[in-house]
């Protein structure tokens, strides 16, 4: 009976392992046809490709890398601040708010956050006769380099913030008690028990956000303002669905695959995941006495800081109620895309938890097999391959698709398929952070006992896996589809007028000054997006151990 019991488990090792190399080999096809597009097309014009290699381009290298320096540094040193501050006061009335709101900008696309800045500090702005009393002409609205920082100053901050805050609550309970029974003051507690926990995170941290900002798409393409300010990412869109110079996209792409490679490396050179966890764990401090003059000082930073992240929220709520929400939501045109995008945030999803879940699987049985060995190339290839999709962003992916497809046929025909596909495999490194650690635990307390009684495949998953999982992939999943209902990298390029997402829809809205219909819109993506993500940082907490 044992005997047997062993060969069932054999084969469903065997099963496991097919099914993760089955998820790994849908991975390589995905990024490796987007570089076997771009090779193809570059040596078919190896001149264009060549001669891209300008000015011009040199330009967008040297603002890429600018505007992220810029971004990173504006984000991260208030973040150190911030996070003390929370630290210092760890039960005041309205903290848990204040993490709570922090922890929206993660939920928000981009989009929706962009049309929130530029109802702030756009040319019709709540705050532009202000500003145009203070310069003594017009105010110009905020495009460009300034319309950039100020929007991934709003998604990183808190992001590196909650991240900071996490690394001050390691400091343990009894170093906190000393500092307290010794009398030291603010100062002496940070450079002696505070900025070595700081200093510690400081590079993950400012690499994340780097890795973040020279990424970003949505961003740079509505707030941008033109050639002086635009990224390699928004010059790779405009070479495809507007000058269709193929070469230079290829040469563009190279240039970013290159700059995001070398980000992504020394993120983990580093030990940092370039994955970030939307459920960070904040837990309270004691032993800690503030003076009143820093808890002034404090309460002011807080207050700004509240104030900077609220105000596109709040704008993008009072722009959106301000539309014609009725008849929008009539248009025959709104609910085909939101419709559309429903359904292919789904599928999206949907692929994205069987990939994810064949890949954890595989791995845990390869670590199994294994024993105390090394591992194998296959066992780091399932524990490590989700990661460096993040090396190559969306719009990359969908550029090399686009140039290979386009010898094949209509191209915007396929945008479903790249879409759902794009979307799923760009989730699963949050995806493999929410699932992997509550199945190889279960594995750890079943897998003898499941081998005994002789349990795999679906019956395993049933009556095993499923009440352990059920949690973890339900916050996998609702995360999955946020990220593909906000998503606007792949639609971008594939999108037309027969398929359009809502983020499309939003995007032709603005582009065409329908500013009411886009702040609508917003509203409407936004709302949606963050019930999602509330739905897994709930899902997350109820199974966090």
């Amino acid at each position: 009976m044992r005997s047997l019991g062993r060969v069932q488990s054999a084969h469903h090792a065997d099963a496991r392992i097919t099914a993760g190399v089955l998820a790994l080999a849908a991975v390589t096809l995905l990024i490796g046809g987007a570089f076997v597009g771009l090779v193809v097309e570059g040596a078919g014009d190896l001149s264009g490709a060549f001669s891209a290699f300008d000015s011009y381009l040199m330009r967008v290298v040297r603002f890429t890398l600018w505007q992220a320096l810029l971004s990173t540094l504006l984000s991260v040193i208030p973040a150190l601040f911030v996070a003390r501050a929370l630290s210092r006061h760890p039960s005041f009335w309205g903290r848990g708010l204040i993490l709570q709101l922090f922890a929206v900008p993660l939920a928000l696309p981009a989009i929706v956050a962009a049309l929130g800045v530029l109802a702030l500090y756009g040319r019709a702005g709540l705050f532009a006769d202000m500003f145009g009393a203070i310069s003594g002409e017009d105010w110009p609205g905020i495009y460009g380099l300034s319309g950039i920082l100020v929007a991934h100053v709003f998604f990183n901050l808190p992001l590196a913030a909650r991240l900071f805050l996490e690394a001050l609550n390691t400091v343990p309970p009894d170093q906190w008690r000393l500092a307290s029974q010794l009398g030291m003051g603010a100062r002496p507690a940070f450079r002696l028990v505070e900025w070595p926990v700081l200093r510690a995170s400081l590079p993950g941290v400012a690499g994340l956000v780097f890795m973040l900002c020279i990424t970003s798409f949505t961003i740079v393409l509505t707030l941008g303002g033109g050639p002086s300010a635009t990224t390699l990412e928004v010059a790779i869109y405009q070479s495809l669905r507007f000058d269709f110079d193929p070469a230079r996209a290829v040469a563009l792409t190279l240039l970013q695959i290159v700059l995001t490679m070398a980000v992504v490396f020394a993120l983990l050179r580093l030990g940092v995941a370039v994955a970030a966890d939307p459920n960070l764990s904040v837990t309270q401090r004691r032993f800690i006495s503030a003076s009143r003059s820093e808890t002034t000082l404090n309460a002011l930073l807080l207050a700004a800081t509240l104030g900077f992240v609220a105000g596109p929220m709040l704008a993008t709520v009072f722009a959106g109620l301000g539309a014609d929400l009725a008849r929008l939501a009539g248009e025959s045109a709104v609910r085909s895309a939101a419709a559309t995008s429903l359904v292919l945030a789904l599928l999206s999803a949907c692929l994205c938890i069987v990939l994810t879940l064949a890949l954890v699987m595989a791995r845990r049985a390869l670590a199994l097999r294994r024993g105390p060995g090394r591992k194998s190339v296959l066992e780091q290839a399932t524990d490590t391959g989700a990661g460096f999709v993040l090396v190559v962003p969306p719009i990359v992916v969908g550029a090399g698709w686009f140039v290979l497809l386009r010898h094949f046929g209509d191209v915007f025909a396929v945008a479903p398929i790249m879409v759902v596909t794009v979307n799923a495999v760009m989730a699963m490194p949050f995806a493999i952070r929410a699932i992997r650690p509550a199945h190889d635990a279960a594995s750890e307390r079943h897998e003898r006992l499941c081998a005994q009684l002789g349990l795999a495949g679906w019956n395993r998953l049933r009556l095993i896996d499923w009440p352990v999982l059920r949690r973890p992939l339900s916050t996998a999943f609702a995360f999955a589809m946020a990220l593909s209902l906000g998503d606007l990298g792949v639609i971008a390029l594939f999108g037309s007028d027969q398929v359009q997402t809502l983020p499309y829809l939003l995007l032709g809205r603005m582009g065409s000054y329908r500013t009411e219909d886009a702040a609508g819109l917003a509203l409407m993506l936004g709302l949606l997006c963050l019930a999602l993500m509330m739905l897994a940082g709930r899902l997350g907490k109820d199974h966090a151990p």
